[in-house]
């Protein structure tokens, strides 16, 4: 059969695709995305590429008209008060798994600081971020392009500078980037003042007494992910972030005004509409496994855009950062009628699994069921 010169063509660029060389010449440049779009780039290189059954089926769906609950959580000192909110968190945990909180007690100026800190990290000159530049995950502060650029089936177009936060106070800030420090710093504070509130309100809305979760250790650590979309010449063929559930206990995310996050709610993706002043609340797979299926880790995902750049700060409280700390079924929430779903677990394990699988892997948590 005589082959034609478009097959012929197809036939060796495929023959000469090589996606790790390709990978590691990418990442070698330590520019990430953004330098791919400072560099003037008007079609996306092949390792952003999705594949084809899923720009079909996932990536040209219409998203549901329906909107994750918003929650005020002010005034939760009165009574009265409190069991409404604690109401609508259980609800929206069970539910969604995911919500948005508004009345949080984090003043607007500081939401905003961060933002622009973020942005400025990222806008700052090439040579400035290369020194944090890393993929070594035992670094407190590291820039890269996808943690699991390695593992992944497919490149997500946007790069994250990463920060372990410390409650304890043993992470010195001076090892933070100095353009950010010191809303990095002040940022952390107030999220770990808001984690603690919503540990509460999450232990009550479980039936158990508020301080539950906290006497867990479940506020003892943050890692900030200070996510960067660059505008996309070509967002039809990939995505900011590729479908997936958080591993820890619990995500604060504050991002900016441009759109792109959609959960997955009843087979349907719903985009969660940026809410000025508002952070999105949700449940990862750690809160998951210990409240026993109580509440939902649920997909959600990040599409790319033309317009950009869209800047978030994924707060993730996962817990202390020991590894040989166990969490498991909760055992309160144990009885005859509803024995453990899962397995306890190593938190060293946890996340060196999480590590190997990237987070492609689709059903996580099935890994820890009994």
């Amino acid at each position: 059969m005589a082959v034609s010169g478009v097959q012929e063509t197809m036939v060796k660029a495929a023959l000469e695709y090589d996606r790790t060389r390709e990978l590691k010449a990418f990442d070698e440049t330590k520019a990430g995305v953004k330098g791919l779009v400072d560099d003037g780039l008007v079609k996306i290189p092949k390792i952003f590429v999705r594949p084809a059954e899923e720009l079909a089926k996932e990536l040209n769906c219409r998203p549901a008209e329906v909107q994750p609950p918003i929650i005020d959580i002010g005034g939760i000192q009165g009574l009265d008060r409190r069991k409404e909110i604690v109401n609508e968190v259980r609800i929206a945990a069970a539910k969604w798994g995911f919500f948005q909180v508004v009345e949080h007690g984090i003043p607007l100026t500081v939401l905003e600081e961060m933002i622009e800190g973020v942005r400025l990290f990222h806008e700052q000159d090439l040579e400035a971020k290369k020194e944090f530049y890393s993929r070594d995950s035992t670094r407190s502060v590291r820039l890269n392009t996808n943690s699991d650029l390695f593992n992944s089936r497919t490149a997500n177009w946007r790069d994250t500078l990463t920060i372990l936060v410390s409650t304890s106070g043993t992470l010195d800030p001076n090892e933070f980037p100095a353009i950010c420090r010191d809303v990095v710093t002040a940022y952390a504070k107030h999220v770990q003042n808001l984690g603690n509130m919503l540990f509460q309100l999450l232990s009550e809305a479980l039936g158990l007494k508020e301080d539950h979760l906290k006497s867990m250790e479940c506020t003892e650590g943050i890692k900030m992910g200070c996510h960067y979309y660059p505008a996309c010449p070509e967002p039809e063929l990939t995505l900011g972030t590729t479908k997936h559930s958080d591993p820890g206990l619990l995500t604060v995310l504050l991002q900016n005004q441009i759109s792109g996050l959609q959960v997955l709610y009843e087979d349907q993706w719903v985009d969660v509409r940026p809410t000025p002043g508002a952070l999105v609340i949700n449940i990862g797979n750690l809160l998951q496994l210990i409240s026993n299926d109580q509440l939902k880790s649920n997909k959600h995902r990040v599409l790319a855009s033309r317009i950009g750049p869209r800047i978030s700060v994924a707060c993730f409280l996962s817990g202390p950062f020991i590894s040989s700390k166990i969490y498991g079924p909760i055992n309160e929430l144990i009885s005859e009628g509803n024995p453990p779903v899962y397995r306890e677990v190593q938190l060293g394990e946890y996340a060196a699994k999480f590590a190997s699988t990237g987070i492609d892997e689709d059903r996580f948590l099935d890994y820890y069921k009994r």
